[in-house]
């Protein structure tokens, strides 16, 4: 099968499913109940990003039969860190996890990924390339793990975890084709966009179903391992992902950075990211939703281009995006208690 009828099928599976999950979730009364840390007011079902997992598992099994480039590495990572995390996120959505052990889970299934992607592909700094050995290997870990967990963080309004992983995915095979690098560094971001896109269809405000734990950890999950395969295929790509992921990186890093600043428990659930002040702010999630994907296309993509093609250097396109997010994160008292 070729690319885009692979792409077409895999939304309209993920679409039809998470319907199925949806009638089930309501069935069996898995309902996301609001209270005084929600960002909703009605009861919601929840679990239907299990749709994304099923539906991106079977897109790659697909594509490596179908003869579209994933490497067996590839492949056995996504499959066994992006499985196992969605297991883990699966049995917490539906009976508490202890956080250790979910932490244990997180770094298990982060140096699985690390295992088969070769660990942190070689940095480019101002023209040059540096391996960073173990100790890089170490901040992958640490990167993986953080981005599952921020990915979770950030799922709390409607629809932005889905628009961001499809902005940030079709925007990143974009990235490739025009630096001329093809094959599963476009294959792979793409099959996830058409999974995560069905998904959105019931997501978007106002949602009609949650993507719950499951699906907002394998999120997280799969785009940092997509970021280092790129950073493999190139490295100027993997500082073109980091840019392309600025609105949440930055977001859940400064929240969490202050509330730390403050002695407050960060791991005690809350309601003081930028995105969840905003959306109170506006009185509606749909804006900040928009707007989001707004910064991703009209901002974050362009400085991404200039990296990638060699017109900007990494660090320094960091910078350039993420400063203005900061600033962004402070107007809207990101790590604050509420008023």
């Amino acid at each position: 099968m070729t690319l885009l009828p692979l792409v077409a099928l895999l939304a309209a599976l993920a679409f039809m499913l998470t319907a199925l999950l949806r009638r089930y979730a309501l069935a069996r009364s898995l309902m996301d109940v609001p209270n005084e840390r929600s960002s909703h007011s009605i009861p919601t079902p929840r679990g239907g990003g299990v749709a994304i997992v099923l539906v991106y598992m079977l897109g790659l099994f697909i594509a490596r039969e179908s003869g579209l480039e994933v490497t067996d590495y590839t492949f056995w990572a996504l499959i066994g860190a992006g499985g196992g995390t969605a297991l883990l996120g699966f049995l917490d959505d539906h009976g508490h996890i202890a956080a250790r052990w979910r932490l244990l889970g997180h770094f298990t299934a982060a140096i699985w990924a690390l295992y088969w992607l070769g660990g942190l592909p070689p940095l480019a700094l101002f023209g040059s390339e540096w391996q960073l050995g173990w100790v890089g290997h170490v901040l992958a870990a640490l990167y993986l793990v953080w981005m599952l967990n921020l990915y979770n963080f950030m799922d709390g309004i409607d629809g932005l975890a889905s628009c961001e992983a499809i902005c940030v995915c079709l925007s990143a095979a974009l990235l490739c084709v025009v630096s001329g690098i093809q094959g599963e560094s476009v294959v792979l971001p793409l099959l996830l966009a058409a999974a995560v896109f069905g998904f959105l269809l019931w997501n978007f405000p106002p949602a009609k179903i949650f993507m719950g734990d499951a699906g907002s950890g394998f999120l997280g999950l799969v785009l940092g391992v997509l970021s280092l395969q790129a950073g493999w295929a190139s490295p100027e790509l993997l500082w073109g992902w980091l840019i392309l992921l600025g609105v949440f990186i930055v977001d859940a890093t400064y929240t969490l950075a202050h509330r730390l600043f403050r002695g407050e428990r960060v791991y005690e659930a809350h309601r003081s990211h930028a995105y969840q002040f905003a959306s109170r702010h506006y009185g509606r999630h749909l804006p900040v939703t928009l707007a989001v994907v707004a910064i991703n296309l009209l901002w974050l993509l362009p400085i991404a281009m200039m990296v990638v093609n060699g017109w900007l250097d990494g660090v320094l396109g960091l910078l350039l995006a993420y400063i203005p997010l900061g600033a962004l994160a402070r107007h809207f008292r990101a790590g604050m208690p509420e008023r």
